[in-house]
């Protein structure tokens, strides 16, 4: 069970940070990540940012790196996406969804993972983020 929380609408060059509380199980077991869906697009989801804790690999898409970091509290269960100098291509609705890290002891490269929506396992219903000029 995901739940995000922190979206808002800000301007242009502002930070802010997401919030994605896990329950049913701790961190170390998954790899979390956020996506996003930007207006118009029906069903396709960008991944941002994944960790995959245990060893906390990260990644970031390039529209991101540098500006945007993903970290997670393993005593409150909370993933976190602070995001930096915002602009107008950040806004979208931003899902959580989480998968367990290495199903059958297969580990699957944390790249890989966060550019495909299709192979996490639990999605939160989404925080919207709004950014004017």
């Amino acid at each position: 069970h995901l739940v995000e929380s922190g979206g808002k609408s800000v301007q242009s060059g502002a930070s802010l940070t997401l919030s994605c509380e896990v329950s049913g199980g701790p961190l170390s077991r998954l790899a979390v990540g956020w996506f996003r869906q930007a207006p118009g697009q029906d069903r396709e989801r960008e991944g941002v940012s994944c960790i995959r804790f245990g060893d906390d690999t990260t990644y970031y898409s390039d529209t991101v790196k540098g500006r945007f970091a993903i970290s997670g509290d393993s005593l409150r269960n909370v993933v976190y996406l602070q995001m930096n100098t915002v602009d107008l291509r950040d806004t979208a609705e931003y899902f959580c969804a989480a998968r367990l890290r290495s199903p059958g002891g297969v580990m699957t490269a944390v790249k890989t993972m966060c550019e495909s929506q299709w192979d996490w396992k639990w999605w939160g219903r989404g925080t919207q983020v709004t950014v004017s000029s």
